[in-house]
C-alpha cells in the first residue's frame, strides 16, 4: 500500500535550487518552504551538487522533479514499462534525500532506444491513458512513494485525441491513486495557443488531487492567426497567470508553490519577490479560511 499524500510539502512558496544562488540562500537563509531541483541532475555519486543539496535539505523541504522518465514513450523493443536503471537511479536518490515530493510530466522525450532533449505532447486516447497509468504504477512502485504529475505546456493538438486534457489527467489520478501537480502557466500558454478559455479549463480540472502548484514565465510570438506562447522559464510570472492562480487559492486553499525559472537567471532577490508575491496569495487564502473557520463556514482543504 503507497503511503498518502502524495505530497507532503508545506503549503509555502518555493524556488527551483540553482546553484549559482548557493552562497546567496547560505548568506540570508530565506524563509521558503522549500527547494525543487530536477533529479537527474543529480544521478551521480557525489561532488559539489550532492555537497549543496545536502546543505539545503538540511534546512528546507525538497521537491525532485523529473524530465527523464518519459511517462508517455513507448519502451525498447522487446521490453515493458520505463528503463529500469533509469527507475533504479531515481530511487536511490529517492532513499538519499527522502524528498517530500516527486513529480514528472505528462509528456514522453524517448522513443525505444533514442532520448530527446524535449518534453512532447501525446495523444489523449484510451490507449495512451493505459499507457501512461501502467507507466505511473511501475514509477509508484518502484519508488515506494505517490507521484505528481504535471500538466503539460502544448503547441499543437492531435486530430486523434478523443479525451479532454482535464478528464484525462482525472482518469489518470483516479485509477492509479497520483496526486497532480498543476502548473498554472502551462495552463495560460496552451489554451493560449489553441484559443480555449482557461478558466473553462481550470473549471474542468481535477483540482482535489492537486498537492503542488507551479508558476513560471512565458515569451509570446506574434503570429498571424493569433499570439504564440512559450513556456520559457526566462522571466517574470505574467500577471493573467498570477490572477488565475490566486483564483485557484482562493477556491482550494495554500498548497505548496514552485517559481520556476530555469533559463537568463535573474540575481537570488528577484527571485525571492516572485516567491514573496506567491507568498502574498497563499497568506491571503489561509486568513479568509482562518475567517470562515471562525464563523463556522465551510473550509478549503489545504492539502490533498
Amino acid at each position: 500500500m503507497l503511503p498518502a499524500p502524495a505530497s507532503t510539502l508545506p503549503p509555502l512558496p518555493g524556488l527551483g535550487f540553482k546553484p549559482e544562488h548557493f552562497a546567496a540562500i547560505r548568506g540570508l537563509r530565506p524563509a521558503l518552504g522549500f527547494f525543487e531541483v530536477h533529479a537527474e541532475n543529480y544521478m551521480g555519486a557525489g561532488g559539489p551538487p550532492h555537497a549543496m543539496l545536502a546543505a539545503l535539505r538540511a534546512d528546507y523541504g525538497l521537491s525532485l522533479h523529473g524530465v527523464g522518465l518519459s511517462i508517455g514513450g513507448l519502451p525498447v523493443a522487446g521490453a515493458r514499462g520505463l528503463d529500469p536503471a533509469h527507475l533504479a537511479r531515481l530511487r536511490a536518490l529517492v532513499d538519499r534525500y527522502q524528498p517530500e515530493s516527486f513529480s514528472e510530466h505528462l509528456a514522453w522525450s524517448s522513443h525505444g532506444a533514442a532520448y530527446l532533449n524535449d518534453l512532447l505532447p501525446l495523444p489523449y486516447t484510451p490507449e495512451t491513458l493505459t499507457l501512461v497509468c501502467d507507466h505511473i504504477d511501475q514509477v509508484q512502485e518502484a519508488l515506494g512513494m505517490r507521484m505528481l504529475l504535471e500538466n503539460p505546456s502544448t503547441y499543437l493538438l492531435f486530430a486523434q485525441s478523443s479525451i479532454p486534457e482535464t478528464a484525462f489527467l482525472a482518469e489518470i489520478a483516479r485509477r492509479t491513486g497520483c496526486g497532480l501537480l498543476l502548473d498554472v502557466n502551462n495552463v495560460f500558454v496552451s489554451c493560449t495557443n489553441h484559443r480555449q478559455d482557461p478558466r473553462a479549463y481550470l473549471d474542468d480540472f481535477p483540482l482535489h488531487a492537486v498537492g503542488e502548484i507551479h508558476l513560471g514565465g512565458h515569451a509570446a510570438e506574434a503570429l498571424p492567426s493569433g499570439p504564440l506562447l512559450i513556456d520559457a522559464h526566462d522571466r517574470p510570472v505574467a500577471d493573467p497567470v498570477w490572477a488565475l492562480y490566486a483564483e485557484v487559492i482562493a477556491q482550494i486553499g495554500a498548497q505548496p508553490t514552485l517559481i520556476e525559472w530555469d533559463n537568463d537567471l535573474p540575481d537570488f532577490p528577484q527571485l525571492l519577490a516572485e516567491a514573496a508575491r506567491a507568498g502574498g496569495i497563499l497568506a491571503a487564502a489561509g486568513l479568509a479560511a482562518a475567517d470562515l473557520a471562525a464563523r463556522g463556514g465551510p473550509r478549503h482543504a489545504a492539502a490533498c
